[in-house]
Protein backbone atom coordinates (compact mmCIF):
# COMPACT_ATOMS: atom_id res chain seq x y z
CA UNK A 1 0.00 0.00 0.00
CA UNK A 2 1.19 3.63 -0.57
CA UNK A 3 1.53 5.67 1.96
CA UNK A 4 0.44 9.68 1.28
CA UNK A 5 1.85 12.56 2.39
CA UNK A 6 0.15 15.88 2.80
CA UNK A 7 2.11 18.59 0.76
CA UNK A 8 1.24 21.75 2.56
CA UNK A 9 2.18 24.84 0.02
CA UNK A 10 2.62 28.25 0.49
CA UNK A 11 -0.91 29.97 1.30
CA UNK A 12 -2.44 27.16 3.20
CA UNK A 13 -3.13 25.28 0.11
CA UNK A 14 -2.70 21.25 0.62
CA UNK A 15 -2.41 18.35 -1.77
CA UNK A 16 -2.26 14.74 -1.18
CA UNK A 17 0.99 13.27 -3.19
CA UNK A 18 2.57 9.57 -3.01
CA UNK A 19 5.58 7.87 -4.37
CA UNK A 20 4.22 6.44 -7.40
CA UNK A 21 5.20 2.63 -7.64
CA UNK A 22 6.74 3.67 -10.91
CA UNK A 23 9.34 6.13 -9.31
CA UNK A 24 11.39 3.86 -7.57
CA UNK A 25 14.90 3.56 -9.24
CA UNK A 26 17.50 6.37 -9.23
CA UNK A 27 18.99 7.81 -12.44
CA UNK A 28 22.55 7.00 -12.92
CA UNK A 29 23.85 8.60 -15.81
CA UNK A 30 25.85 12.10 -15.26
CA UNK A 31 23.11 14.34 -17.23
CA UNK A 32 20.32 12.18 -15.49
CA UNK A 33 22.26 13.35 -12.04
CA UNK A 34 22.16 17.31 -13.00
CA UNK A 35 19.16 17.18 -14.81
CA UNK A 36 17.21 16.03 -11.82
CA UNK A 37 19.57 17.88 -9.29
CA UNK A 38 18.50 21.27 -10.31
CA UNK A 39 14.91 20.90 -11.57
CA UNK A 40 14.12 19.26 -8.59
CA UNK A 41 14.34 22.86 -7.30
CA UNK A 42 11.47 24.33 -7.57
CA UNK A 43 12.74 27.85 -8.37
CA UNK A 44 14.58 26.47 -11.14
CA UNK A 45 11.72 23.63 -12.48
CA UNK A 46 9.19 26.71 -12.39
CA UNK A 47 11.69 28.81 -14.84
CA UNK A 48 12.01 26.17 -17.10
CA UNK A 49 7.95 25.75 -17.21
CA UNK A 50 7.34 29.90 -17.67
CA UNK A 51 9.71 29.52 -20.97
CA UNK A 52 7.94 26.79 -22.31
CA UNK A 53 4.31 26.78 -21.48
CA UNK A 54 2.01 28.96 -23.23
CA UNK A 55 1.27 32.05 -21.67
CA UNK A 56 -2.51 31.80 -20.61
CA UNK A 57 -1.41 28.57 -19.11
CA UNK A 58 1.31 29.42 -16.85
CA UNK A 59 -1.40 32.57 -16.15
CA UNK A 60 -3.10 30.25 -14.18
CA UNK A 61 -0.92 28.33 -12.92
CA UNK A 62 0.48 29.63 -9.37
CA UNK A 63 4.30 28.58 -10.38
CA UNK A 64 5.64 30.20 -7.00
CA UNK A 65 4.21 27.01 -5.06
CA UNK A 66 5.35 24.36 -7.49
CA UNK A 67 6.28 21.64 -5.57
CA UNK A 68 8.43 18.17 -5.91
CA UNK A 69 6.16 15.19 -5.09
CA UNK A 70 8.42 13.78 -2.32
CA UNK A 71 9.74 10.83 -2.79
CA UNK A 72 9.23 10.38 -6.48
CA UNK A 73 12.51 8.77 -8.55
CA UNK A 74 12.75 7.78 -12.24
CA UNK A 75 10.11 5.87 -13.50
CA UNK A 76 11.13 2.21 -13.53
CA UNK A 77 9.38 1.91 -17.20
CA UNK A 78 11.60 4.39 -18.78
CA UNK A 79 13.66 2.99 -21.33
CA UNK A 80 17.48 3.63 -21.17
CA UNK A 81 17.96 7.58 -21.83
CA UNK A 82 15.12 9.15 -20.00
CA UNK A 83 14.27 10.53 -16.69
CA UNK A 84 11.06 11.75 -14.66
CA UNK A 85 10.12 14.57 -11.74
CA UNK A 86 6.26 14.78 -10.69
CA UNK A 87 5.43 18.42 -9.65
CA UNK A 88 2.34 19.04 -7.68
CA UNK A 89 0.73 22.92 -8.37
CA UNK A 90 -1.97 25.33 -7.89
CA UNK A 91 -4.17 26.14 -11.24
CA UNK A 92 -7.13 28.44 -10.65
CA UNK A 93 -7.01 27.31 -6.74
CA UNK A 94 -7.08 23.58 -7.46
CA UNK A 95 -4.44 21.07 -7.04
CA UNK A 96 -2.87 20.19 -10.59
CA UNK A 97 0.18 18.57 -11.31
CA UNK A 98 3.20 18.67 -13.78
CA UNK A 99 4.76 15.61 -14.72
CA UNK A 100 8.48 16.37 -16.57
CA UNK A 101 10.51 13.93 -18.59
CA UNK A 102 13.95 14.18 -19.91
CA UNK A 103 15.06 12.30 -23.35
CA UNK A 104 18.41 11.63 -24.31
CA UNK A 105 18.75 9.24 -26.85
CA UNK A 106 19.71 9.88 -30.39
CA UNK A 107 16.01 7.85 -31.30
CA UNK A 108 13.36 8.94 -29.71
CA UNK A 109 10.80 6.93 -28.44
CA UNK A 110 8.43 6.24 -31.31
CA UNK A 111 5.71 5.58 -28.34
CA UNK A 112 6.11 8.47 -26.54
CA UNK A 113 2.52 9.73 -26.80
CA UNK A 114 1.28 6.07 -25.21
CA UNK A 115 3.81 6.03 -22.38
CA UNK A 116 2.99 9.58 -21.15
CA UNK A 117 -0.48 8.81 -21.05
CA UNK A 118 -0.01 5.78 -19.42
CA UNK A 119 1.89 7.44 -16.09
CA UNK A 120 -0.46 10.59 -16.12
CA UNK A 121 -3.31 7.51 -16.07
CA UNK A 122 -1.19 6.39 -12.83
CA UNK A 123 -0.69 9.54 -11.42
CA UNK A 124 -4.73 10.17 -11.42
CA UNK A 125 -4.86 6.46 -10.10
CA UNK A 126 -3.06 7.31 -7.30
CA UNK A 127 -4.50 11.05 -6.68
CA UNK A 128 -8.29 9.11 -6.62
CA UNK A 129 -6.63 6.81 -4.27
CA UNK A 130 -5.94 9.20 -1.70
CA UNK A 131 -8.92 10.90 -2.15
CA UNK A 132 -10.73 7.82 -1.03
CA UNK A 133 -8.05 7.64 1.80
CA UNK A 134 -8.95 11.08 3.27
CA UNK A 135 -12.76 10.72 2.89
CA UNK A 136 -12.92 12.75 -0.15
CA UNK A 137 -14.72 12.29 -2.57
CA UNK A 138 -13.55 13.66 -6.33
CA UNK A 139 -15.68 14.73 -8.65
CA UNK A 140 -13.32 15.17 -11.54
CA UNK A 141 -8.99 14.27 -12.25
CA UNK A 142 -6.69 16.69 -11.50
CA UNK A 143 -4.98 18.39 -14.69
CA UNK A 144 -1.98 16.87 -15.56
CA UNK A 145 0.74 18.75 -17.59
CA UNK A 146 2.96 16.76 -19.49
CA UNK A 147 6.00 18.03 -20.88
CA UNK A 148 9.37 16.23 -22.49
CA UNK A 149 12.53 17.87 -22.64
CA UNK A 150 14.78 16.21 -25.16
CA UNK A 151 18.17 16.58 -26.11
CA UNK A 152 20.43 14.76 -28.83
CA UNK A 153 22.60 16.17 -31.60
CA UNK A 154 19.49 14.88 -33.57
CA UNK A 155 15.88 16.85 -33.46
CA UNK A 156 12.76 14.93 -32.21
CA UNK A 157 11.13 13.25 -35.21
CA UNK A 158 8.05 11.35 -33.74
CA UNK A 159 4.81 12.07 -33.07
CA UNK A 160 3.31 14.19 -30.01
CA UNK A 161 -0.28 13.26 -30.38
CA UNK A 162 -1.71 9.99 -29.25
CA UNK A 163 -4.25 9.66 -32.28
CA UNK A 164 -1.09 9.71 -34.61
CA UNK A 165 0.19 5.78 -33.12
CA UNK A 166 -3.66 4.45 -34.06
CA UNK A 167 -4.90 2.80 -37.04
CA UNK A 168 -7.35 5.39 -38.13
CA UNK A 169 -10.90 3.68 -39.06
CA UNK A 170 -13.43 5.82 -41.09
CA UNK A 171 -16.46 7.27 -39.31
CA UNK A 172 -14.92 6.25 -35.80
CA UNK A 173 -13.02 9.72 -35.32
CA UNK A 174 -15.94 10.47 -32.74
CA UNK A 175 -14.06 7.79 -30.26
CA UNK A 176 -10.02 8.27 -31.42
CA UNK A 177 -8.35 9.27 -28.21
CA UNK A 178 -6.65 12.59 -28.39
CA UNK A 179 -3.76 13.32 -26.23
CA UNK A 180 -0.75 15.20 -26.85
CA UNK A 181 2.28 15.71 -24.79
CA UNK A 182 4.15 19.31 -25.09
CA UNK A 183 8.16 18.96 -26.43
CA UNK A 184 10.94 21.11 -25.63
CA UNK A 185 13.26 20.05 -28.28
CA UNK A 186 16.49 21.55 -27.44
CA UNK A 187 17.50 20.11 -30.50
CA UNK A 188 15.58 22.17 -32.77
CA UNK A 189 16.15 25.58 -30.42
CA UNK A 190 19.34 27.50 -31.25
CA UNK A 191 22.08 28.34 -28.82
CA UNK A 192 21.30 32.23 -28.55
CA UNK A 193 17.36 31.27 -28.68
CA UNK A 194 18.07 29.00 -25.25
CA UNK A 195 20.10 31.43 -23.99
CA UNK A 196 17.60 34.07 -24.10
CA UNK A 197 15.16 32.09 -22.25
CA UNK A 198 13.49 33.82 -18.80
CA UNK A 199 15.32 31.17 -16.59
CA UNK A 200 17.57 30.65 -13.51
CA UNK A 201 20.90 31.36 -14.64
CA UNK A 202 21.60 27.78 -13.40
CA UNK A 203 18.66 26.50 -15.59
CA UNK A 204 20.15 28.24 -18.32
CA UNK A 205 23.67 27.08 -18.21
CA UNK A 206 22.56 23.40 -17.74
CA UNK A 207 20.43 23.69 -20.53
CA UNK A 208 23.04 25.16 -23.10
CA UNK A 209 25.58 22.53 -21.69
CA UNK A 210 23.24 19.47 -22.29
CA UNK A 211 22.97 21.19 -25.44
CA UNK A 212 26.67 21.64 -26.51
CA UNK A 213 29.02 19.37 -24.73
CA UNK A 214 28.76 16.05 -26.46
CA UNK A 215 31.00 15.44 -29.46
CA UNK A 216 31.76 18.86 -29.83
CA UNK A 217 35.79 19.63 -29.92
CA UNK A 218 34.70 23.84 -29.75
CA UNK A 219 32.96 23.55 -26.65
CA UNK A 220 35.54 25.69 -24.94
CA UNK A 221 34.70 28.91 -27.35
CA UNK A 222 30.86 28.04 -27.43
CA UNK A 223 30.98 28.30 -23.38
CA UNK A 224 32.41 31.86 -23.80
CA UNK A 225 28.81 33.37 -23.74
CA UNK A 226 28.09 31.06 -20.70
CA UNK A 227 30.64 33.02 -18.33
CA UNK A 228 28.50 34.67 -16.47
CA UNK A 229 26.41 32.16 -16.09
CA UNK A 230 28.71 30.07 -15.28
CA UNK A 231 29.67 32.27 -12.53
CA UNK A 232 26.36 32.39 -10.68
CA UNK A 233 26.16 28.78 -10.44
CA UNK A 234 29.62 28.70 -9.16
CA UNK A 235 28.87 30.47 -6.35
CA UNK A 236 25.04 30.00 -5.26
CA UNK A 237 25.47 25.77 -6.42
CA UNK A 238 28.74 24.79 -6.33
CA UNK A 239 27.91 20.85 -6.04
CA UNK A 240 26.20 21.71 -9.55
CA UNK A 241 29.52 23.28 -10.95
CA UNK A 242 31.06 20.04 -9.94
CA UNK A 243 28.90 18.16 -12.04
CA UNK A 244 28.84 20.70 -14.60
CA UNK A 245 32.52 20.76 -14.41
CA UNK A 246 32.86 16.99 -14.41
CA UNK A 247 30.53 16.49 -17.26
CA UNK A 248 32.25 18.71 -19.67
CA UNK A 249 35.49 17.14 -18.95
CA UNK A 250 34.05 13.56 -19.34
CA UNK A 251 32.18 13.90 -22.05
CA UNK A 252 33.37 17.08 -24.11
CA UNK A 253 36.01 16.85 -27.01
CA UNK A 254 37.35 19.86 -26.28
CA UNK A 255 40.94 20.01 -25.92
CA UNK A 256 41.99 20.23 -22.17
CA UNK A 257 43.82 23.79 -22.38
CA UNK A 258 41.06 25.38 -24.10
CA UNK A 259 38.71 24.18 -21.15
CA UNK A 260 41.27 25.19 -18.84
CA UNK A 261 41.38 28.98 -20.22
CA UNK A 262 37.85 29.07 -20.22
CA UNK A 263 37.14 28.29 -16.31
CA UNK A 264 40.65 30.73 -15.39
CA UNK A 265 38.12 33.23 -16.97
CA UNK A 266 35.54 32.21 -14.88
CA UNK A 267 37.91 32.63 -11.67
CA UNK A 268 40.49 31.09 -9.99
CA UNK A 269 38.02 28.80 -7.72
CA UNK A 270 36.49 27.46 -10.89
CA UNK A 271 40.03 27.16 -12.74
CA UNK A 272 40.73 24.84 -9.44
CA UNK A 273 37.92 22.97 -9.62
CA UNK A 274 38.91 21.56 -13.11
CA UNK A 275 42.16 21.49 -12.75
CA UNK A 276 41.54 18.92 -10.06
CA UNK A 277 38.35 17.54 -11.88
CA UNK A 278 40.73 16.50 -14.64
CA UNK A 279 43.39 15.38 -12.54
CA UNK A 280 41.17 13.30 -10.61
CA UNK A 281 39.71 12.00 -14.58
CA UNK A 282 42.94 10.93 -15.49
CA UNK A 283 43.81 9.19 -12.59
CA UNK A 284 41.05 7.55 -12.71
CA UNK A 285 41.41 6.50 -16.68
CA UNK A 286 39.17 9.22 -18.81
CA UNK A 287 40.11 6.85 -21.71
CA UNK A 288 37.63 4.47 -19.74
CA UNK A 289 34.86 7.41 -19.64
CA UNK A 290 35.35 7.92 -23.67
CA UNK A 291 35.06 4.52 -23.72
CA UNK A 292 31.79 4.47 -22.46
CA UNK A 293 30.74 7.55 -24.47
CA UNK A 294 31.77 5.73 -27.52
CA UNK A 295 29.71 2.64 -26.36
CA UNK A 296 26.30 4.55 -26.33
CA UNK A 297 26.92 6.44 -29.35
CA UNK A 298 27.78 2.92 -31.11
CA UNK A 299 24.55 1.72 -28.78
CA UNK A 300 22.21 4.46 -30.57
CA UNK A 301 23.73 3.60 -34.02
CA UNK A 302 22.57 0.14 -33.65
CA UNK A 303 19.31 1.00 -32.65
CA UNK A 304 18.96 2.80 -36.00
CA UNK A 305 20.38 0.09 -37.79
CA UNK A 306 17.95 -1.92 -36.67
CA UNK A 307 14.66 -0.23 -36.69
CA UNK A 308 15.89 0.90 -40.41
CA UNK A 309 16.34 -3.19 -41.27
CA UNK A 310 13.49 -4.48 -38.98
CA UNK A 311 11.18 -1.81 -38.42
CA UNK A 312 8.41 -2.51 -35.90
CA UNK A 313 9.66 -5.89 -34.90
CA UNK A 314 12.10 -3.98 -33.11
CA UNK A 315 10.62 -4.15 -28.95
CA UNK A 316 11.20 -2.90 -25.81
CA UNK A 317 13.06 -5.37 -25.00
CA UNK A 318 15.39 -5.53 -27.53
CA UNK A 319 16.17 -1.96 -26.91
CA UNK A 320 16.74 -2.69 -23.07
CA UNK A 321 19.11 -5.35 -24.63
CA UNK A 322 21.24 -3.08 -26.56
CA UNK A 323 20.90 -0.01 -23.93
CA UNK A 324 22.79 -3.05 -21.24
CA UNK A 325 25.25 -4.99 -23.94
CA UNK A 326 28.92 -4.45 -23.38
CA UNK A 327 31.48 -2.92 -25.86
CA UNK A 328 32.31 -6.33 -27.74
CA UNK A 329 28.78 -6.95 -27.89
CA UNK A 330 27.86 -3.91 -29.33
CA UNK A 331 30.90 -4.27 -31.88
CA UNK A 332 29.35 -7.59 -33.13
CA UNK A 333 25.84 -6.93 -33.21
CA UNK A 334 26.69 -3.84 -35.51
CA UNK A 335 28.02 -6.06 -38.34
CA UNK A 336 25.54 -8.90 -37.36
CA UNK A 337 22.76 -6.82 -38.06
CA UNK A 338 23.55 -6.32 -41.98
CA UNK A 339 23.51 -9.93 -42.48
CA UNK A 340 21.06 -11.47 -40.10
CA UNK A 341 17.51 -12.55 -40.89
CA UNK A 342 16.04 -11.74 -37.59
CA UNK A 343 16.75 -9.07 -34.78
CA UNK A 344 16.75 -12.17 -32.44
CA UNK A 345 19.33 -13.67 -34.67
CA UNK A 346 21.30 -10.16 -34.32
CA UNK A 347 21.55 -9.92 -30.66
CA UNK A 348 22.14 -13.62 -29.85
CA UNK A 349 24.87 -13.71 -27.86
CA UNK A 350 26.51 -16.13 -25.20
CA UNK A 351 27.82 -13.51 -23.34
CA UNK A 352 25.05 -11.94 -20.80
CA UNK A 353 27.69 -9.47 -19.60
CA UNK A 354 26.38 -5.86 -19.33
CA UNK A 355 27.52 -2.76 -19.55
CA UNK A 356 28.04 -1.07 -16.44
Amino acid sequence: MLAPQLLTMRGGLSAAVVTLPFMSVPPHQPHDRMFRHLMRQPVHAASELRAVLPAELVARLDLDQLAQVPGAHTNEHLRAGQSDLLFTVPCDGRDAYVYVLIEHQSSPDRWMAWRMLRYIVEIWDNHLRQQRRRGSKADRLPMVIPLVVHHSRRPWTVQVELADLIDPVPGAAPWMPRFQFLLDDLAAVDVDSLRARPLTAEARVLLVVLKLTRGNPHLAADLGSSIGDLTVVLERDPGLFQALVSYIAGVGEAPDQDLAELFAEVGSEAEEVYMTTAQMLQTKGRAEGRTEGRAEGRAETLVQQLRLRFGTAVTQAHLDRVAMATMDQLTTWTARVLTADTIDDTLTDDTQSARS
